[in-house]
């Protein structure tokens, strides 16, 4: 008879292709572990790992078993919360992922809002990039995501929440650009929003690859013909901050940012022309889940966030 235990036991050295690692992550002995996954292949009667020096590799039957013993698992995890969770919204454990695009701008805000209105709420926080909490999430070890939108998988379903636009960060003395754009002699924005043009030929600094900010950016330049960009990644949007207040290049800052990265007064901070570049910022959740009342709670703190006066 196939349990639970088994297939999380299998699951987890899958996730980590260890039997050590995932024995750490089970919080068992190693012997425990291999005992469970070698009593799953036998009632399978299947070979589900190659062993190998370095660590273990899913056979092609280990591959499927695995899809399936994720959705049953997700589905027991659903059924848990469903039957923990019913009633009251943000009550008990959530884990929510976000990226680091956002975190640093909405948490800050967000995290004593969620303590003061939902008391019972453990909130578990995990900040990372999109791919990786999107398997993640898909894996149930996440219930819900703060990410930008898109995200196509049949199995995630998404709510948008709100639309963050992108304003042209440059240096203080960016005087060619400044005059073009309408900036009064003190440095202040005013009515005439930056060209695309004002770009081309640029030094562009972006995040490194893998944060969706750096795609999205890319993806503007792209519909705006600006092909001639110097790029250079950095891990995070401060330090890029960092580097435009010194003269290393330009940046595009999401509005959401701005009351962190824009208080300094090294930089400039204006507006694209129409139509002005954003990104959709929103929820996603595994279609399964039983939590729609506590992801529509959760959404509904975040607008209130983000709609504050940047």
């Amino acid at each position: 008879m196939i349990s639970l235990k088994q297939l999380r036991y299998f699951a987890a050295v899958a996730r980590f292709a260890h039997f050590g690692k995932a024995a750490e992550f089970c919080n068992v002995t190693q012997p425990a572990l291999s005992m469970q996954v070698r009593e799953l292949e036998a009632g399978l009667g299947a070979k589900l790992f190659e062993r190998r020096q370095q660590g273990v590799q899913l056979t092609e039957i280990g591959r499927e078993v695995l899809e399936r013993a994720k959705g049953i698992l997700n589905a027991v995890r659903d059924l848990d919360d469903f039957a923990h969770h019913y009633g009251d919204a943000l009550a008990g454990p959530l884990r929510l992922g976000i990226i680091p695009s956002l975190a640093p701008y909405i948490l800050p805000t967000l995290l004593p809002l969620m303590r003061d209105r939902y008391r019972e709420l453990d909130l578990h926080v995990r900040e990372t990039l999109t791919e990786t909490l999107v398997d993640e999430l898909i894996d149930g070890q996440l219930d819900v995501l703060l990410l930008a939108l898109p995200i196509e998988h049949p199995d995630i379903a998404t709510e948008t929440l709100f639309e963050d636009s992108f304003f042209l960060a440059a240096p203080a003395g960016w005087r060619k650009e400044a005059a073009m754009a309408g900036l009064t002699e003190d440095g202040s924005a005013a009515a005439m929003p930056v060209s695309s043009e004002l770009l081309k030929g640029g030094r562009l600094l972006l995040l490194e690859d893998g944060h969706c900010l750096r795609d999205q950016a890319l993806t503007f330049c792209r519909a705006r013909q600006i092909d001639a960009l110097d790029t250079f990644g950095a891990s995070t949007l401060s330090t890029i901050v960092q580097m435009v207040a010194n003269g290393m290049g330009l940046t595009l800052l999401p509005e959401i940012s701005l009351n962190v990265e824009a208080r300094r007064n090294d930089i400039q901070v204006l507006p694209f022309e129409a139509p002005q570049p954003s990104r959709s910022v929103g929820l996603a959740w595994r279609k399964t889940s039983p939590r729609t009342h506590d992801f529509e709670a959760l959404g509904a703190l975040v607008l209130d966030v983000a709609q504050r006066p940047a």
